[in-house]
């Protein structure tokens, strides 16, 4: 039904889910953001599409919320040149510039200190670093407020 409702429109699914005590959860993103008014109209969607009668349910449209780990590749591509954070499966974090996406890999450009040939003090270089999305803990998008 969602993917119904998002045909001929610039949003795209991030996730649905169903709970075991009847709560639907839908989740959609926009590269420019999500209106709040879509929300609704998606809800309303949903409502005339389901029947109470046969079950009673929980229903709650919204969007992938800011600094969240992103869940589809479409929320990679719609922040490349955007800084986000990684968390490699080491347990390492890696904070960059999103270079790229070419699914299932994206490249993050990150800033690390290396000691460069006739220099006596590292110096900060860009390094370009390769993940695959299956293998990362997650990947977020950084707010930031000036």
């Amino acid at each position: 039904m969602v993917d119904e409702w998002l045909k001929e429109k610039e949003y795209f699914l991030v996730d649905v889910e169903v709970t075991p005590d009847d709560r639907i959860v839908v989740e959609i993103d926009h590269k420019d953001g999500v209106w709040i008014e879509d929300c609704a109209q998606l809800s309303r969607y949903l409502e005339e599409h389901l029947n109470r009668d046969e079950e009673d349910y929980e229903l709650e449209v919204g969007s992938a919320g800011l600094g969240q780990p992103f869940k589809v590749v479409q929320q990679y591509i719609n922040c490349i040149g955007e800084e986000v954070e990684v968390l490699s499966k080491d347990g390492k974090k890696h904070t960059g510039v999103l270079k790229s996406v070419d699914a299932p890999q994206f490249t993050v450009t990150v800033k690390e200190k290396k000691r460069l040939e006739g220099q006596k003090r590292p110096q900060l270089v860009e390094t370009d670093l390769v993940f695959d999305m299956d293998e990362v803990k997650y990947t977020k998008y950084i707010l930031k407020f000036k």
